[in-house]
């Protein structure tokens, strides 16, 4: 069954790093915005990059992106996909990053984990021209890397 994305893109004339992830979990579908996941550690390593809190709610984690010039959104437009697991994905079809691109000042985009990285690969890339870079997932099911190290690499977003 195809489901399709149902959160907009955060991002503002400001912009200059995109990030991007595969395609919301349920919790995030569920909440109504990017990683909605009690456990994924997207939130704490945003916020340790940043020197900020921890946002508590929807309102602070799009200021806290927003202040700090981050655009958040997702490679998959549609897809097929069971529960959350990104291995299920099937049937893509991609998000158009140009109005993003076009509307902000993208100077970089990094990938929210392996499986988002290839899939800018092979969808976005073509079109849009601009290389991604690939930085550890902060999922959960990423056990191998604890938030210490997630925040070193995540780090380099603030570069």
């Amino acid at each position: 069954m195809s489901i399709v994305h149902p959160i907009t893109p955060l991002y503002n004339e400001n912009s200059e790093v995109l990030i991007l992830g595969s395609f919301p979990s349920v919790k995030s579908r569920e909440s109504g915005f990017f990683y909605g996941h009690p456990q994924n550690r997207f939130w704490k390593v945003i916020a340790s990059v940043c020197g900020q809190e921890i946002p508590k709610n929807i309102q602070e984690k799009k200021e806290l992106l927003l202040s700090h010039n981050i655009a958040v959104w997702d490679v998959i437009q549609s897809c097929d996909i069971t529960g959350s697991s990104d291995s299920s994905i099937k049937n893509v079809v991609a998000n158009d990053i140009s109005k993003i691109v076009s509307e902000s000042k993208i100077e970089k985009i990094y990938t929210n984990g392996k499986k988002a990285y290839q899939l800018y690969e092979k969808y976005i890339l073509p079109d849009s021209g601009i290389d991604a870079i690939c930085l550890p997932s902060t999922s959960p099911a990423n056990a191998a890397w604890n938030l210490e190290k997630l925040v070193m690499e995540w780090s380099k977003i603030k570069k």
